[in-house]
Formats: C-alpha cells, structure tokens, sequence
C-alpha cells in the first residue's frame, strides 16, 4: 500500500484530501503545519507528498527544496495562488505537479496516480537491482554504498561501509573481532584486532546517537559485537 503525506493547514481540505485518498486505497499521514510537515517528509518514507504553499511556520517553498536535497519522493504542490510565478518558484524548485486551489479531489487522486506509476516506472528497475538494509532509521543502500542515519548522508570509507553491512546483514548474530577481521579484511588477524575495535569506533560515531550507549552495534563484553534489531 502507497504511503501518502498531506502537508496542509485547512482541516476541511485535509479531510476531504485524505478521505478520496483512502477510499482509492492510499495509507495517508497528515502535518498541518510546515515545520511537522518537513520533519515528516524527511525522517519519513513516503511515496508521495501532498505540499500545501501557504503553511504556518516554514512555507511549502522551503520544505520542497529540504526534501529535494535529499530525496526523489514526487512532491504535488496545491495552492490558492494562481500565479504563474509561484508555479514557475514550485516547479523550479523540484515540484513534480502545481495544483491550483480550490480543484476536484478526483482530479487529485487521478495526478497522484499517475504520479506513482511514473515514478514506479523511473526507478522500478533500479529499485529491483539495488538492495537496501533499513532498521530504525539507518538505511544502507548496499548497491550504491551509501548510508543515511534519520534521512542525513554519511561518509564511509570502505571497510567501515563493508563492516557496517556485514553486521546489519547478520542481525543479532555474536562476531569475535577475529571473525570480523578476516571476514572484512579477507586475511586472518595475526593479533591486529584493535583495527577492528578502531573501526567499530568510527561507525559508532557516524551512526549513534549517543557512543556510550549504541542502539545498533553492541558490543558483547569478552567475545565480540553484535547488530541490535
């Protein structure tokens, strides 16, 4: 089931919006002001965001252009305005349709429809090919090597992204540092484990909201670490 987010501060809109979008099938979420609205979009998986222009707190503008920094989720921008200067500012700014207020709510579930299929068809493929690891707001797209914690990228070099999918991998499963050792570096320790613990350490960094105490990587006192699900 399709994950929508609607980003709109008139209750009776919303209820309107959501209402069509479920009966077609949709799961809807809801923000009714700008700053919930770009929390959600960005720490969130959506398929598409409904992004009401005119919002209390941060405006519909600055929320399309945080999540286009970020993400390729098809983003439907609805406003009042019929300008075409703020179609032009929406559209420009990563917008992938600018609907103008007031419109049918057919129409709106029609365009998120065709929506989806486009995009569907734009990355189905790649979708397929790449494997990604999600858990509790870490993704590891395995294919592209690449890592985001809460929606924010990380830099890893090799061997920590090789070590980090290798534990994700295998959740909940004990790995002695020498384990690790020759499984990502591919030779056996010779007593060099600490570049294990090093490593362990800079992942920890990256990815850890607090070091001290790691809700991912444990680390099981005098045998190993362990990837927490």
């Amino acid at each position: 089931m399709s994950k929508i987010l609607i980003v709109e501060d008139e209750s009776a809109i919303v209820e309107l919006e959501r209402d069509y979008l479920e009966l077609s099938g949709f799961e809807v979420a809801v923000a009714s002001d700008g700053l919930a609205g770009l929390q959600k979009a960005l720490t969130e998986d959506y398929d598409l965001i409904i992004l009401d222009l005119m919002l209390p707190g941060v405006d519909g503008f600055e929320i399309c252009r945080s999540v286009r920094e970020k993400k390729n989720t098809p983003i439907i921008m609805v406003s009042a305005k019929k300008d075409d200067i703020d179609k032009i500012r929406g559209l420009g700014l990563g917008a992938d349709d600018y609907m103008t207020k007031p419109f049918s709510p057919s129409e709106l579930v029609a365009r998120v429809k065709a929506h989806l299929a486009r995009y569907e068809r734009l990355v189905g493929s790649a979708a397929e090919v790449n494997k990604v690891i999600e858990i509790r707001g870490l993704k590891i797209d395995t294919t592209a090597r690449r890592v985001w914690i809460n929606g924010e990228e990380k830099a890893f070099t090799t061997k920590e992204f090789d070590l980090l999918t290798f534990l994700a991998s295998h959740p909940n499963h004990v790995y002695t540092k020498d384990e690790l050792f020759s499984e990502i570096w591919d030779m056996e320790s010779i007593g060099d484990i600490a570049t294990v613990t090093v490593h362990i350490k800079k992942i920890r960094e990256k990815i850890e909201m607090d070091t001290s105490n790691p809700q991912y990587i444990e680390t099981i006192w005098g045998v190993g670490y362990r990837f927490k699900v």
